[in-house]
């Protein structure tokens, strides 16, 4: 007998997408993208469109009245897409009594690794995914980790829901998973691009989980690794944006930020402002994998992969409350947001869009979703006035905000009011603090802003933002091929020097200015 559970899952891909430059009266943009979406879902294409009605202006409605001044961080056009936070994983033996079926912290690396595999080499990456609701483990990298065997696979089935479908996994016996930062790693000293991982000290995980194992994908995207909810539970994460890393695995180069893993109360980072979080459906008590149902044997094996378990089981993270604007209209203070690491946009449902007047035959832009089954759907995006996010200190706050229009079931049960991403978050550095379950602190996300030098691009008037945008291009397109001797001519917009006494800004800078479209790069 099958045993069949739906699980929200999110699963990883890889950025690589060359920025559109966005030119306006341009219809019908397009672009390839291999970006994270929510659900379990990778976004494949974007295309822009002609603006259907007049155009908006950057300044939100009015929030509801309040009593007192809040400090805001203001950040304008965000990107649609944010970071990806992949880290280093390796694999062990460790498990408890087969009577014992919660999930063990361990603080340090413990066991012996998986089926004679070699840490140094054999390690996988995966995504640090807070969305995910459980453990994954895809196909390729489950047979690198030697899991394909009688002692870390079960004969049980789970059904692994995305946004287009669902489909099937294997449960894995009970073992343990090790994680750290991409940091972790060091250059083959003997030559060659790929990296090694020198030592497990320093590693942090958890042992008895039971995970969810991908099959051999066949005419299926193969399931991507990711390190979900029970995990991120009890670990303080600090995800390090002005730190980027790449390392080469596998013939692929991955970049993240720098993500350092920290036991609770022990030398942790902290920062002054929080976004309060909240495990939700409540009552969560522990982290644990259930025995099939059907085994009559008297052995317990894994029938469901571990998952946060409590008054109903699956248990995720959620903002405490989101604002967001639309002309005159608005929706505040909705409690239904997920807060996602794995997935790079930001998501809105269907009862939200109502709420501020979005109708997808008015969409400004339109992303490709490639769900689990490999079946392709369109969503409609737009720019949103603001999106706030309520914080103890200063607030979030953001304008002109792109969004994508989805549905996505929830935990709770019916569907999110959408799924916070990665993508507002490219302006400052994070810390997840976890926690929640029974007589624990809540779960937290501290953040502090980025401060950062003359931005590539950031051409003005006279404020530098630390993003090149819209109000950027109005400064580049004035200087359109002017010389050094002529009186729109702006030295700062003359990316690619000719090397002559007598500069101009012509169709060289053009392409550089479209590769720092909606950056914070450096100069």
């Amino acid at each position: 007998m099958r045993i069949l559970n739906r699980i929200m899952l999110s699963t990883a891909i890889t950025k690589s997408w060359a920025v559109l430059f966005l030119v306006a009266g341009v219809t019908g943009m397009a672009g390839t993208v291999d970006w994270q979406g929510p659900a379990g879902s990778k976004i494949k294409e974007i295309r822009y469109f002609p603006k259907k009605t007049e155009e908006k202006s950057v300044f939100a409605a009015p929030m509801a009245e309040t009593t007192s001044t809040v400090v805001s961080n203001v950040i304008d056009s965000p990107p649609i897409d944010g970071f990806v936070p992949w880290i280093v994983l390796t694999a062990t033996n460790e498990r408890e009594d087969e009577t014992f079926w919660e999930a063990v912290t361990q603080s340090s690396y413990i066991g012996a690794p998986t089926s004679g595999i070699d840490p140094s080499t054999d390690y996988f990456i995966g995504l640090f995914d807070t969305g995910a609701s459980t453990h994954v483990i895809g196909y390729e990298n489950a047979v690198n980790a030697g899991l394909f065997n009688g002692t870390y696979l079960t004969t049980n089935v789970t059904s692994v829901q995305g946004v287009t479908g669902s489909v099937d996994a294997w449960v894995s016996m009970p073992y343990a998973l090790f994680m750290d930062g991409l940091d972790a790693l060091e250059k083959n000293g003997t030559g060659g691009s790929e990296y090694i991982l020198p030592t497990t000290d320093g590693m942090k995980g958890q042992s008895n989980i039971s995970t969810i194992i991908g099959d051999n994908p066949g005419t299926y995207p193969d399931l991507a690794t990711a390190i979900g909810s029970p995990m991120s539970l009890y670990y303080t994460t600090h995800i390090e944006v002005d730190k980027m890393i790449t390392v080469t695995h596998g013939g692929i180069d991955y970049t993240a930020p720098k993500i350092s893993f920290y036991n609770q109360g022990v030398n942790e980072p902290n920062y002054p402002n929080f976004v309060p979080l909240e495990l939700k459906p409540l009552g969560a008590i522990n982290v644990q994998w259930a025995p099939a149902l059907d085994s009559l044997s008297f052995e317990y094996i894994p029938g469901t992969p571990s998952i946060i378990v409590g008054n109903s089981s699956q248990s995720l993270f959620f903002v405490h409350g989101v604002d967001m604007s639309e002309g005159n209209r608005g929706a505040y203070d909705k409690d239904r947001f997920m807060l996602d690491t794995g997935a790079q946009v930001t998501v809105i449902g269907q009862r939200i869009a109502a709420r501020l007047g979005l109708h997808p035959e008015n969409k400004e832009f339109e992303v490709d979703i490639e769900g689990v089954t490999g079946e392709v759907t369109k969503a409609p995006g737009f720019y949103i006035d603001s999106l706030t996010i309520p914080a103890v200190g200063e607030w979030l706050e953001f304008t002109n905000v792109p969004v994508i229009i989805l549905e996505i079931s929830s935990p709770e049960g019916g569907k999110l009011d959408g799924i916070i991403g990665m993508n507002l978050f490219t302006k400052y550095n994070l810390i997840f603090r976890g926690g929640g379950i029974f007589l624990e602190e809540d779960p937290r996300m501290e953040f502090e802003k980025i401060s950062t030098g003359p931005v590539a691009g950031d051409i003005g008037p006279e404020i530098r933002d630390g993003q090149v945008d819209l109000v950027d291009y109005s400064v580049f397109s004035q200087t359109w091929m002017a010389t050094d001797i002529d009186g729109n001519w702006n030295a700062d917009a003359d990316f690619v020097p000719t090397g002559t006494s007598e500069g101009v800004i012509n169709i060289e800078d053009l392409s550089m200015f479209a590769e720092y479209w909606l950056t914070g790069a450096s100069l």
